[in-house]
């Protein structure tokens, strides 16, 4: 049944009747289901994709790069929950490479998610050292095209 996972996850919109028309189910069996995939924490929530850029609304996003000293007894996952509190901070992620953690930091200017890694990150304990990343421009989100009309052209531009 990871199939109603997929589709939820492509569009959360589906409703339990389209998906079961589309996997050849019953609309009661899909329904309980989603509802298993709710309760037991597979389905975290469920959210639209929204292109900030065509809004008044201000907003900056950042990828921060942290080098982090892991505690002992529990990794690298007590730095993550702290970090991950802040409600300026959209996503975190445990990576391999050059830095441990990855986090995407959402705020209303450049100064703004600035002032959040001087003040909040960087001093803490275990860690050692960040790189900062402004996003310039959002091309694809969560496999969302930012602009669909630029995908339009390219389809026109390929017959």
């Amino acid at each position: 049944m990871e199939r109603i996972l997929e589709i939820l996850e492509h569009d959360a919109t589906m409703t339990p009747q389209q998906i079961a028309v589309m996997l050849d189910k019953d609309e009661a069996e899909v329904a309980a289901q989603i509802k298993a995939y709710e309760d037991n924490k597979t389905i975290l929530g469920k959210r639209a994709v929204i292109n900030w850029d065509k809004t008044q609304r201000q907003q900056v996003s950042a990828l921060i790069e942290l080098k982090v000293t892991p505690q002992r007894g529990e990794g690298f996952d007590a730095v993550a929950e702290r970090i991950y509190q802040y409600e300026q901070v959209s996503s975190l992620y445990l990576m391999s490479g050059g830095f441990d953690i990855m986090v995407v930091v959402e705020g209303k200017t450049m100064q703004e998610v600035a002032l959040f890694v001087a003040e909040k990150l960087a001093p803490m304990n275990n860690v050692i050292s960040t790189a900062t990343h402004f996003v310039l421009k959002k091309y694809k989100v969560d496999g969302v095209v930012m602009d669909p009309d630029t995908e339009d052209k390219r389809e026109v531009m390929s017959l």
